[in-house]
């Protein structure tokens, strides 16, 4: 059922799930992950466009939707969850669209002087949160210390799957939570024998 290479998302996600296994430190992913997408993209607004839209939404007034670097990265890790499970990573598109566009209004009324500010405190915050985690919770270094861009690009997803899983019993497709389970629990055993061994 599950797909090969790329968008192995079984692979994918047993990965991140070896570095997230208890549920305190997945529950302090799930607040914090999200606000990292969403404040790169505020930063990302001020990157130069290859063009803009202004739109008006909601009646309060316009936004410019900058077609840049944020658009990119939007557009790019959409596509990527919608061809690892359509069902979910359709989700996950609408939400990183949805990021892009909120990002966009937020930067139109902060401007590049508070923009930042916010950001920096924000991803402060959130990066703290997520290093207590690992190293309160998990007793594990994060993931993104083993593979960068894999632990970047997979931990939105990550969070989102995780809640889908946990509160509707979602699965991309049957099986899929006891066959990555069972990778999950085979790389944190491997990884506690390599850990006792150097010891």
């Amino acid at each position: 059922m599950g797909k090969t290479g790329l968008f192995d998302l079984e692979k994918h996600f047993a990965f991140y799930g070896a570095y997230h296994s208890n549920p305190i430190n997945i529950a302090i992913h799930m607040i914090f992950v999200w606000p990292i997408f969403f404040t790169a993209l505020l930063i990302l607004y001020f990157t130069p466009s290859i063009f803009n839209v202004d739109l008006s939404l909601f009646g309060s007034g316009h936004v410019v939707l900058a077609f840049n670097v944020g658009f990119l990265l939007t557009l790019i890790y959409s596509l990527f969850y919608f061809f690892l499970d359509a069902k979910a990573g359709s989700l996950a598109a609408l939400l990183c669209f949805i990021c892009w566009v909120g990002s966009s209004f937020l930067a139109c009324r902060l401007g590049f002087s508070l923009a930042w500010k916010v950001v920096l405190v924000a991803q402060i915050v959130c990066w703290t949160g997520q290093f207590i985690g690992h190293g309160a919770f998990e007793k594990r270094a994060p993931a993104l210390l083993d593979n960068l861009a894999q632990a970047f690009i997979m931990a939105p997803f990550f969070v989102l799957l995780e809640a889908l899983q946990s509160f509707f019993g979602y699965e991309p497709y049957p099986g899929f939570h006891a066959i990555v389970q069972a990778k999950v629990d085979a790389e944190i055993t491997d990884w506690k024998d390599k850990k006792q061994r150097l010891l």
